[in-house]
């Protein structure tokens, strides 16, 4: 099995196509910018969610689990911590052992005891999950799965928690797009893994920035520098698709490689702060030096370019031994917001705003963005309230996606092309078998060998 576009056929393909208060309350901050600001962007115009430390009572819920991976389990264990009367009803995954596994820590660990018959595994686990009657679903599937899953949970009215990324490449990003809409029109709630959007400091900080305490924004840096992440050596009785998934951190078709799988964050932030504004294009470059398994890179450095001037530049790299660094810096005509310090700048070097820990510690009890999020997803469920997170982390999931590619081929590659070419990283058949291992290489910028 093979990925239906390689990364050649992707740049024949491109040049063809054409070439409220914070919180209900703001925390004070402990140094004021003064002078008059023109906002970004008025107030009314952005969301600014309330963060109570946990949701509100109200109707009970029945939750069900795709994918029952470190990050499912985790995700169960904050929407629980996050609301009453919520009841994990089924899981699905594509292996037995990892739905076991969650079933009964579940039971051990939150009292819950989720009925045999509502435990699924293999491929179309999703579909039986979704169909058992639960009313909320969390996908924590491989990022390659996400946008079949949310699209069938849409259909059938179920409100969706997308574990960040939501795509992998373009047709997973048109299929997030328009089932967004979708969920919009029928009036459910979806929020994404992107937790930051639910990080007291984070929300407070992009609330200073709308209201132009950094002026029109320049430009910025993220980054996400760490040590060399998991993997899973190939096990005796281990097909090749089995490995694959197992190992799914490690192979680009699954994962979207960590420019995509974690760094996904930190642009998201960028994004965020900007607007949403879709990059022109990226000129990127990585290298693969001690990954292990797979078919990623361990390091890519990206010029995003947004136009009028404005540039951001994304560094990531998962190995051992380096110097680390994870964060993001966003830069205006007036100042700067680092989130290392939590602070606003002004072009002096100046602090004239930093975020109130103390204030935060005063008012709440719960600090986790994991838990902060799941809050705002069941508000927005038992107030009968439609919210949508799935385009604003689609739009920056493509990015991630872009950088890739831009760093994979060694050109230079511009949103329209990307998000309306046909990459498509799934395989034609998904079942637990052998698999072409030769179309899973390391790709080779400027070569023939980009597949």
């Amino acid at each position: 099995m093979s990925s239906k576009m390689n990364r050649r056929s992707f740049l024949t393909a491109s040049a063809a196509a054409g070439a409220a208060g914070l919180l209900g309350g703001t925390l004070l901050t402990s140094c004021s910018g003064g002078g008059k600001q023109k906002p970004l962007r008025q107030p009314g115009t952005y969301y600014i969610p309330q963060l109570p430390d946990k949701a509100i009572d109200g109707r009970p819920l029945k939750a069900g689990l795709i994918g029952c991976g470190g990050r499912g389990n985790g995700a169960v264990a904050n929407l629980l911590e996050a609301a009453d009367g919520i009841t994990v009803t089924a899981l699905g995954d594509v292996f037995a052992d990892r739905v076991l596994s969650t079933r009964e820590a579940i039971a051990k660990e939150h009292g819950q005891e989720v009925p045999a018959e509502n435990c699924f595994t293999g491929f179309d686990a999703y579909r039986k999950v979704i169909d058992s009657g639960v009313d909320m679903v969390i996908i924590a599937t491989p990022p390659v799965f996400r946008p079949t899953h949310f699209q069938y949970a849409t259909a059938k009215g179920v409100h969706s928690f997308l574990e960040k990324p939501i795509c992998v490449d373009a047709k997973g990003y048109r299929t997030i797009m328009a089932t967004a809409k979708q969920a919009e029109a029928k009036g459910l709630s979806v929020i994404c893994g992107t937790q930051r959007h639910h990080q007291r400091p984070y929300v407070e900080a992009f609330q200073k920035i709308q209201e132009g305490l950094i002026g029109e924004i320049t430009g910025g840096n993220v980054y996400w520098n760490q040590g060399m992440l998991w993997y899973r050596e190939r096990q005796a009785g281990w097909s090749d698709m089995e490995w694959m998934i197992r190992d799914w951190v490690n192979w680009t078709w699954l994962s979207g490689d960590h420019i995509v799988e974690q760094h996904v964050h930190n642009i998201d932030v960028f994004n965020w702060m900007n607007g949403y504004k879709r990059p022109v294009r990226a000129t990127a470059f990585g290298s693969r030096q001690r990954r292990i398994t797979g078919d990623q890179y361990d390091n890519f450095s990206v010029d995003f370019e947004y136009g009028n001037g404005v540039h951001l530049h994304s560094l990531c790299r998962q190995i051992d031994g380096c110097s680390n660094k994870v964060g993001e810096e966003v830069r205006g005509t007036k100042g700067y917001w680092t989130s290392a310090d939590n602070a606003i700048f002004d072009l002096a070097g100046n602090k004239i705003w930093e975020f109130d820990f103390d204030a935060m510690r005063a008012t709440y009890k719960q600090e986790n963005a994991y838990v902060l999020e799941h809050v705002d997803w069941v508000n927005h469920i038992r107030k009968g309230e439609a919210h949508n997170e799935a385009t604003e982390c689609g739009i920056s999931s493509l990015c991630g996606v872009m950088g890739r590619v831009a760093a994979y081929t060694g050109q230079t590659v511009d949103w329209d092309s990307i998000s309306a070419s046909e990459l498509d990283l799934m395989p034609e058949k998904l079942e637990l078998g052998k698999m072409d291992m030769k179309a899973y290489t390391v790709p080779v910028p400027g070569s023939e060998k980009q597949a």
